[in-house]
This record gives structure tokens, sequence and C-alpha cells, in this order.
């Protein structure tokens, strides 16, 4: 990292605080309500999409923010509408410091946010960590400003220094929020540049409840194949797009897939990380597959924006564990699929600069790379509701165009 241009470059004060000065934006996903007196209430547009749902915050008198959330997709509370902070100079041993008290997030989860420059937010996720502190009263956090950083961010003009970010249901009490020009770290955060090959669970709250029994069930269901002596010879990994097979894609399935006792092992939510947790947890044994098809990325960019090279990292690690765990396996590695309705999409260019990637990760005969997004699209770049409804997930058109496009492709692989 290099810090030494920003440092020099910046002016800087030992310590920001952000109790004053600034407002606080508590918001859900459809709607925004000022935190200005002591408690204020986000309110429901006239026909919400999640009624039951409900955002809320409340000011304590020593200056702390406690935002309240129940059955809701993304609550936050955003610190903003101050003047924008220069922080280069407190890169890189800054830190981002406050009082946490986790009063209740059994039933949801966690992140913490800091913009940095225009249309850019970085991240900390903080679920399982967030969960080990309910009911322990506020503990004092401390994160190195650099957890919020990444080359090439902007921190010249930080107009929201801080987001307090909930999903599900819980109570969370933020005090004492300062931005230090040089602290002591003493809570952990991912490091951006390993995130994407670095084992992990997935961390989302709507993900908990199912995502750790989905995975046993999968390892249950290769071994009823093995114990029936019926051989897998098509694995398929992935993210919800490959979950879908067991959905709207079913009856391709049926149709194109069920007769080499096929096995799809697709995690909604998933980035490569968190398949290779996955691959590295039993997914690939007990099973001697022909071919391997590999489709996983697409929510590296949706969660992160991360560098292509990064996500491309993480695809190449999850690749050598497939090769290490089945190695007679051809593998079939597929370029992400097409999101966004236009061509011209954010989440679409940044999805085709790791496609542009991965040719170079197939050799021909053991990975193959296929590219099938044309076969998605319309003539002008475009997505189709009928084929892509929400320009991410398959309509059960699109898992047959998906089919047929394999069907050549795998009769190749899987034939002696």
């Amino acid at each position: 990292m290099h810090f030494s241009a920003l440092a020099a470059s910046a002016p800087t004060t030992q310590s920001v605080p952000l109790d004053k000065g600034w407002q606080i934006a508590i918001t859900d996903f459809e709607g925004e309500a000022r935190l200005t007196g002591d408690n204020v209430t986000v309110p429901k547009p006239a026909n919400p999409r999640v009624p039951n749902s409900r955002v809320a915050a409340k000011r304590g008198d020593d200056g702390s923010v406690t935002l309240q959330f129940s059955n809701t997709w993304i609550a936050q509370a955003r610190w903003q509408g101050g003047k924008p902070l220069d922080l280069r100079g407190h890169l890189p041993r800054g830190t981002v410091e406050f009082d946490l008290d986790v009063i209740d997030l059994a039933k949801g989860g966690m992140k913490f946010k800091l913009g940095c420059g225009k249309d850019c937010e970085r991240k900390i996720p903080f679920l399982f960590a967030g969960r080990e502190l309910i009911g322990k009263g506020p503990q004092h956090m401390s994160f190195a400003l650099t957890c919020f950083w990444r080359e090439g961010d902007d921190f010249s003009k930080v107009d929201v220094p801080f987001t307090l970010e909930g999903t599900g249901s819980g109570e969370i009490k933020i005090a004492k929020l300062r931005i230090h020009k040089t602290g002591k770290a003493t809570s952990a955060c991912p490091d951006y540049r390993t995130q994407s090959v670095t084992p992990e669970r997935l961390q989302e709250s709507w993900a908990v409840d199912w995502w750790l029994p989905r995975h046993e069930a999968k390892l249950a269901e290769i071994k009823a194949h093995r114990d029936a002596g019926r051989r897998v010879d098509l694995v398929f990994l992935g993210d919800s797009i490959t979950q879908g097979w067991e959905n709207e894609g079913k009856a391709a399935w049926a149709s194109h897939f069920a007769r080499h006792n096929a096995v799809a092992l697709g995690f909604g939510g998933d980035r490569t990380e968190n398949l290779l947790w996955r691959l590295q947890h039993g997914e690939l044994d007990g099973m001697a597959p022909k071919a391997i098809v590999v489709m996983i990325g697409t929510n590296n960019t949706g969660e992160r924006l991360e560098d292509p090279a990064l996500t491309v990292a993480g695809i190449k690690k999850n690749l050598d564990e497939i090769r290490q765990r089945q190695p007679q396996a051809t593998v079939l590695l597929l370029a992400l699929f097409p999101r966004g309705e236009k061509p011209d999409d954010l989440l679409r260019r940044h999805n085709a600069r790791i496609n542009a990637l991965l040719p170079a990760l197939a050799d021909g005969k053991h990975i193959v790379f296929l590219d099938i997004g044309p076969r998605l699209t319309n003539p002008d770049g475009t997505l189709s509701k009928d084929i892509l409804p929400d320009f991410l997930h398959l309509s059960p058109q699109g898992y047959d165009i998906w089919a047929r496009s394999l069907d050549v492709p795998l009769t190749s692989l899987m034939t002696p």
C-alpha cells in the first residue's frame, strides 16, 4: 500500500468527533428520516414491499445513537451532511473508534461502512463477531482506517464518514464515535487483498439459518447417491444462479442433467471465499464426477465491487481446490452471466472485466472456458425480463437456454 504521498499532501487533525456537526439519517431501503430529536421512526411508503418491517432510532443523553430494526432488508444510521473530511493524512495509522452495545442481534446482522469518494463506500461485516457481543454491554471498538480503504480510493472529501447498517432484526447502540489520526486498532477486519481467497461461511443475517443446514443436506445428498450405488458424473458449483436449478430450472435439469445423477451445489449469496469454505468442508468428497461446471464471482461484484483481479484470484483458488480434490474431472469454467438491464450497467461492466481475465485460467484440457452470455442477451446487449426477470437470476426459459448451451460441451467432456 502506498500512503506516503497521501500523508504529505493532506492537513490533519488528531481526532474528529462525529457526535457534533453531522446529521444522522435513519433509513431502510424504502424510506428515510432524520434523527433531529430524541427518536424517529422511518415512515412507510403507501405500498411497502415489506409491510411488517420497522426501522427506528433514538438518541441518548450521552449523544449515543441506538438503531432499532425488525424484519428489514437494510436499516442504516448514516452520519452525513457535515463538512467533508480530508482523511488522507490519517492513513495508514488512523483509526475509527466507538463504543458498541449489541443489545439484540439474534435474528440480525450488522456492518460498518465508510465513504471513500463519489459513489464509493467500503464495509466491514460484523455478524458473527456482533452476535458474540449480545448482552455484554458497551464494548470499545477500534478499527484501522485502512479497513475501509482500497488502493485508488479518494479520501480527500469523505462526506459519509460512518454508517451503521443492520439487516433482519436487532438493536444496536453506538456512542463516542471518533476518527483518530493515529490510534491502536484492536478490532479485526478482513484484508481486502486476501478476502476472496480466505475461506469463510456466508456472513449475512438472511443466510445464517439455512446456509449450514443446506451444506449438511448436500453432504447427505451425495452420501445417498453413494449408498445407493449411483455414480455422480456431473456437479455444478456456484451461487444462487446455480441453486436455481432446484427451482426455476427444475424442468431443464430433469431433461438435461438428471440422467447423470447430477448434483447442484449452488448457495444463494455465495462469494468465492464461501464456495472455497464449502469445498474444504467436504462438498466434493465421496464422489468422482467426470465433469464439474463452475460459475462463481458475481456476488464479489455485487457485495463489494471487488477489484476484478482479486475476484479472479478467488476463482483460481477454487479451481485449484477442485483440481486437488477431483483430478479426474474436467472443469467447465463459465463466464459470469450478464447482469443489469443495459450494457453500460456498472455491475455488468465490472463482470465483463472479470470475464476478460478468466480464459487465462483454462488450459483447454483439464479446465475449459465457456461464455454463454451472448445467448442470454438481446441483439442490442440489453437483458429481457423473459430470460432474467430481475436482470440477475434466470427464469425457466433462461435455464432452458443455459442447459441447451451445455449439451454439446458436456457431451464432449463426459465422453471417454
